[in-house]
């Protein structure tokens, strides 16, 4: 039984420990400085919680001695006090961050690591980019790869068509950041809630906009390789332009507390949702410009025991089965690993990446 620290006891740390809590193959002890936050987990034999001050740096090392790994569901701005205390005891770190300085930083920490350091484990980024390099290794040349990732509620009712169902500071950073793309062949950066578009799927219509790192370290990795790449969250028609208004006309986005406590005061949470995952790779296969997809959605289930959101879901199956990659000897065990390293076959197959298969309300809908 492989000891694992889970820090964060929110929706999705505690859904993580929830998973792998079920299994009898690892002892979970979930850390955070709430009190309230430790007493809403369901704890058990092999699930425990603990009260720590992560911006602790010595207690921080002192609960992760003798751990095997750390999964951070903490919030972005902790990732790098959490993997530098990782690497300091030579503990296997994973995250689900999508701030692009945060994993730039592991990736400076991972050249001395002695331990596997894998950032980004969760939704986007994370499983799109398996799915991404998946579709790009059937090509002998390519084109363009689109990636287009929503989490939404199924039953929008109000002006934003949103309801929050993950990390509202995640959000606002991923709206607010500069995001990067390949255009022309040339790496950018190019502006948040920008290059809006319009798209069908199941004859539902949605939009999809510039948002800041769902593309992980795919720029690197497709540089040179491929004419266009680019990521956009995917939403309902009429959010981003309301989102506009916000953070730029009312400048909201120099007051993002503010922002968070609107937006967390006047939209209510939902188990009812969605995870669309849109991603188009185009190029050249057999000297003929070809073109190949992967369009697939995930809805709340029960998990643990109890019921979750399609978010939960796939965010915490996600590391956690990247977890047992690494637990099984499937992934290196030192130094930095991409999520385009990991097979979608493998984490298809295991017992956690399984979450992403197709899911009954699905064929329903079909």
């Amino acid at each position: 039984m492989k000891k694992i620290m889970v820090v964060g006891a929110g929706k999705i740390g505690s859904a993580i420990a929830a998973l792998l809590g079920s299994t009898p193959d690892y002892a979970v002890t979930v850390a955070d400085s709430s009190q309230a936050a430790l007493a809403g987990i369901k704890t058990g034999p092999r699930v425990h919680g603990l009260r720590l001050d992560i911006t602790d740096p010595v207690a921080l090392r002192a609960a992760l001695a003798g751990q095997y790994a750390v999964l951070s569901a903490a919030p972005f701005h902790l990732t790098t006090p959490i993997a530098e205390a990782a690497v300091a005891q030579g503990v296997h770190y994973l995250d689900l961050t999508e701030d692009v300085a945060s994993t730039r930083r592991v990736r400076e920490l991972a050249r001395a690591a002695h331990s596997a350091l894998i950032p980004q484990c969760g939704l986007a980024p994370g499983f799109v980019s398996i799915v991404a390099a998946d579709l790009c290794r059937r090509f002998d040349s390519l084109h363009s790869v689109r990636m287009r990732v929503g989490a939404l509620p199924q039953f929008p009712s109000n002006a934003l068509n949103y309801n929050l169902t993950w990390s509202t500071d995640g959000v606002i950073n991923e709206y607010c950041e500069p995001c990067e793309a390949i255009v022309e062949g040339v790496l950018r950066q190019v502006p948040p809630l920008a290059e809006h578009e319009e798209f069908s799927l199941d004859g539902v219509t949605y939009e999809a906009f510039n948002t800041s790192g769902g593309l992980g370290t795919l720029c690197e990795t497709l540089l040179g390789k491929v004419t266009h790449l680019n990521y956009k969250t995917i939403r309902y028609p009429g959010h981003a332009a309301i989102m506009k208004v916000l953070l730029n006309d009312l400048r909201l986005r120099e007051r993002r507390h503010v922002l968070k406590d609107l937006l967390e005061n006047a939209l209510p949470a939902t188990l009812q949702d969605v995870v669309i995952v849109f991603v188009t790779v185009s190029g050249q296969r057999d000297g003929r410009l070809m073109q190949e997809t992967y369009a697939h959605k995930v809805y709340s289930q029960v998990a643990g025991g109890v019921l979750r959101s399609a978010i939960q879901i796939t965010t915490a199956s996600g590391i956690s089965a990247v977890l047992d990659l690494l637990a099984t000897r499937r992934l290196p065990a030192r130094g930095f690993i991409r999520q385009e390293d990991i097979a979608l076959g493998d984490f298809l197959a295991n017992r956690f990446g399984k979450a992403f298969a197709e899911h009954p309300a699905e064929r329903a809908a079909a």
